[in-house]
């Protein structure tokens, strides 16, 4: 377990709920760190910005610098600032996708017919007027990214919806999928985060508590997998998933024990169906 040289973290459901670490994280951290390993956060959100994320660990305690912290919407920004310079984006989301535009220089635009490009995330106040705006850039040749694949977000005691339900009423609407989905578990996302972190895929661990986005972009990727399951993912949902992870925890506290060399590695191997 500790012969991997970088460790790849998801955020909410693996380190945090709500406003409180999930048990092990703090301790487990440290000791990584304390060996000398290379820790990144990876973020399907498109709520947060980079920069804000940094704070919401740090205020729960934890070390964290800036270029640690990859997110779907700094991931979607990045990937519009690449594909084509001179585009403007209609943007479905919250401000921190509109802030990682800004950052990149991508022009935005609220007017659906000047759009090229429709960049969907996770809006907390999505109505009808938006999915029309969204409907007619579409339909006048705009092309629709999707910052990430997430169908819902585990908060505390409950789940609420995320990107793809937007995605897919947009979809339904202007008869048009999106051209490209960004976040976890795409290739385009690990490109980024092993940028970051200036590591080699055969070299990282990715652990998180989504089977369809942190253990696929794991296998997607080439990077060992680690399933925690204290967000979204049952026992029972690995044993009816195509994705396997390579270890299974209950919680952080068992690679913490691994690093202390309390306990040996589990690995628990789940047949699919």
């Amino acid at each position: 377990m500790l012969d991997f040289d970088g460790y790849f973290f998801d955020l909410d459901g693996t380190i945090l709920l709500g406003d409180a670490l999930l048990p092990g994280v703090s301790e487990t951290l440290a000791a990584l760190r304390d060996q000398g390993k290379k820790i990144l956060f990876l973020s399907n959100t498109t709520t947060r910005t980079r920069g804000e994320c940094q704070l919401r660990l740090k205020r729960l305690g934890l070390e964290c610098h800036l270029e640690e912290v990859v997110t779907a919407a700094y991931a979607a920004a990045v990937y519009l600032r690449e594909e084509k310079p001179e585009i403007h984006v209609l943007v479905i989301g919250e401000p921190a996708m509109i802030c990682e535009l800004d950052e990149q220089g991508i022009s935005h635009t609220e007017d659906p017919l000047e759009a090229t490009h429709v960049l969907v995330g996770m809006d907390m106040h999505f109505n009808y007027s938006k999915l029309h705006q969204a409907m007619k850039a579409i339909r006048n040749g705009a092309v629709m990214i999707a910052a990430n694949p997430d169908p819902c977000c585990p908060v505390d005691g409950d789940l609420i919806p995320d990107t793809w339900a937007m995605v897919q009423a947009i979809e339904a609407a202007s008869g048009t999928k999106p051209l490209a989905v960004i976040g976890k578990p795409s290739k385009h996302f690990g490109a980024k985060a092993l940028e970051s972190g200036g590591l080699s895929s055969e070299r990282c661990l990715m652990i998180g508590d989504r089977l369809e986005t942190d253990i696929l972009f794991g296998s997607i990727n080439g990077l060992s997998t680690a399933l925690v399951l204290t967000g979204v993912t049952s026992e029972g949902d690995i044993r009816q998933s195509q994705v396997q992870p390579d270890y299974v925890w209950a919680s952080m506290e068992e690679l913490l024990s691994v690093i202390k060399g309390g306990e040996n590695e589990s690995f628990l191997d789940f047949t699919p169906g």
